[in-house]
């Protein structure tokens, strides 16, 4: 069995990423398994560069094929904001209820008109051999005004998909996969990945 790094110590993209690749002929080994972290600063100004730094590190570091993702919110009445900067929109160290905090104060009198947003995805794949590949998803969707569902992660309570009527927090893990950034751009990463390891 082939092993392939994951490039993150989020557990709710480790669960999803997991369950998107669950066919593949793969062991995924987190960050977590390793004896050793990696400190990767995401300096970058897209969520692709940020991915390819961090897969371009790890695989570096454990001479096995990596996988890193960068993803976030982009809110158009924020210009874009919180962008690369979504997990520490609040303040360094910041926890997802401190950025969802923020983001509500900052739209508190927003009509809803104007609270359309939407996440983008790009997750990176580096091969020892030095092959470099980056796929993108997106997902649109409009900012609630308070928290709605009890599953996902970040900013999921507060992001509401109208094709699917619920919030990603709603969603079961099915139904997220099918409609969110993450799911759209690990489709194409699946595509790749069954052409590398048939």
């Amino acid at each position: 069995m082939n092993k392939i790094v994951l490039a993150t110590t989020n557990k709710g993209k480790i669960k999803e990423l997991q369950s998107l690749l669950s066919s593949l002929n793969l062991q995924i080994i987190s960050i977590d398994d390793l004896d050793k972290t990696l400190e990767v600063i995401e300096d970058q100004d897209t969520f692709a560069g940020n991915a390819l730094k961090k897969a371009t590190a790890y695989m570096e570091y454990t001479g096995l094929p990596a996988i890193a993702d960068d993803s976030g919110l982009c809110v158009d009445y924020l210009n874009g904001e919180p962008g690369v900067y979504s997990a520490r929109f609040a303040g360094e160290n910041s926890t997802d209820q401190d950025n969802n905090n923020k983001l509500l104060i900052l739209l508190d009198d927003v009509p809803v008109n104007s609270r359309t947003a939407h996440f983008t995805s790009a997750i990176a794949l580096v091969m020892p051999n030095g092959e470099k590949h980056v796929v993108e998803g997106e997902c649109k969707g409009i900012i609630t005004r308070e928290s709605v569902g009890d599953n996902g992660f970040g900013y999921d309570p507060l992001f509401f998909v109208p094709e699917a009527n619920k919030t990603f927090a709603q969603m079961d893990d099915d139904q997220k996969n099918k409609v969110s950034h993450r799911g759209k751009a690990f489709t194409k990463l699946y595509d790749l990945m069954s052409t590398i390891w048939q």
